[in-house]
């Protein structure tokens, strides 16, 4: 622990590789890692060097070839099914570069899914979206389909659904990636903002200098392995 916070996710040696037919290409080299609660972090690397790999193993939406990972002080790794499923509801929030919305449900539907799934009761639901609404200023979309508004957004609402169930971590794979960088920089300041407000954890996978520039932490991947883990200081 560093200044009081908690470790949230811990990866030992984590490996994974994936197999077609007499090819094993391996994705992921044997990673150590510790993220502290209330960290903005970004890794950044080339494409194939493990990024989005690497993400997916602290979510479980992967399995490790070998080595562990825990959130919470939970062996993620070895969980499966259902226990799966609840704790990535309950503890993991996900930003998606395709936003990921359900087209046929309403701005405050997409929101409140999670939560109505976490068996919130709908007056909270409500409350909680609302409120988030007002944070990311789409205040009045309540009734909009995503296909009536604007790639950002839908990202917007996107970032929403993702914290409004309150998760202690935030994985986002390329947020910005559909985004011109004006609409990117501004989401992402919202983000650091939440962030700082929130106490949320946020983790990125991302070729996005924006994303670099606000981080906490940079940590650099190259060939499934960490090259370089810089802490920095950002106003």
């Amino acid at each position: 622990m560093r200044n009081g916070k908690e470790r949230l996710i811990v990866a030992e040696d984590v490996k994974k590789e994936f197999r077609d037919n007499d090819i094993v290409v391996a994705a992921v080299r044997g990673i150590d890692l510790t993220v502290e609660t209330g960290e903005f972090t970004a890794v950044v690397g080339p494409s194939g060097s493990g990024k989005t790999t690497f993400l997916n193993l602290i979510s479980g939406l992967e399995q490790p070839t070998s080595g562990k990972v825990w959130l919470k002080n939970q062996l993620v790794s070895k969980m499966s099914g259902r226990e799966l499923a609840d704790f990535r509801r309950d503890h993991i929030g996900f930003i998606f570069q395709a936003y990921n919305l359900i087209p046929v449900l309403t701005v405050e539907e997409n929101i409140e899914y999670i939560m109505l799934l976490q068996g919130v009761a709908k007056e909270d639901r409500r409350e909680r979206v609302r409120k988030i609404l007002a944070e990311i200023d789409m205040e009045g979309f309540e009734k909009r389909f995503p296909p009536k508004i604007s790639g950002g957004q839908q990202q917007r609402v996107a970032i929403a659904r993702a914290m409004v169930s309150r998760p202690e971590l935030i994985l986002a794979d390329e947020p910005t990636a559909n985004l011109d960088s004006q609409t990117g920089a501004a989401l992402l300041d919202m983000m650091r903002g939440l962030n700082r407000k929130t106490g949320m954890a946020f983790l990125f996978s991302t070729h996005d200098p924006m994303v670099r520039e606000r981080a906490d932490r940079v940590i650099t991947l190259k060939d499934g392995r960490v090259v370089k883990d810089e802490r920095r200081t950002v106003n």
